[in-house]
């Protein structure tokens, strides 16, 4: 089966303002090639902070999600919070394959990045 069951994202960041009608914001990409739904749980790390670990998601059989971290909340209803560096670990009950995106609209001239997640599996 293709894809792994933990991948990390070292480089997280929501930009606090944006301009324009797009909202700046990141995605965490989940595709899920498998024949059970994936039972996805992320843990956000920061520099100066404790990690944030109660945030859930899933991705339904042979499916994709992208999961909104602007729009994502913990069970306790908390956010993410903007305009601080964190890192990601994304953990998975079947394998997945992982990648990250970054929309950044803070200046009129928006930029988009995206990238594989890393795992060692």
């Amino acid at each position: 089966m293709a894809g792994k069951k933990t991948w990390f994202i070292p480089d997280g960041f929501l930009p606090p303002k944006s301009t324009g009608d797009q909202i700046s914001h990141e995605a965490v990409c989940v595709l899920n090639l498998g024949k059970e739904d994936a039972h996805i749980k992320l843990t956000f790390y920061f520099e100066d902070r404790n990690p944030m670990d109660r945030f859930q998601s899933v991705c339904g059989a042979e499916r994709t999600h992208h999961i909104r971290l602007d729009q994502l909340k913990d069970r306790e209803g908390q956010l993410i919070p903007v305009g601080v560096s964190y890192a990601i670990k994304v953990e998975s009950s079947v394998p997945v394959i992982v990648q990250h995106s970054r929309l950044d609209t803070t200046q009129e001239a928006l930029a988009l990045f995206t990238t594989m997640a890393y795992s060692e599996e």
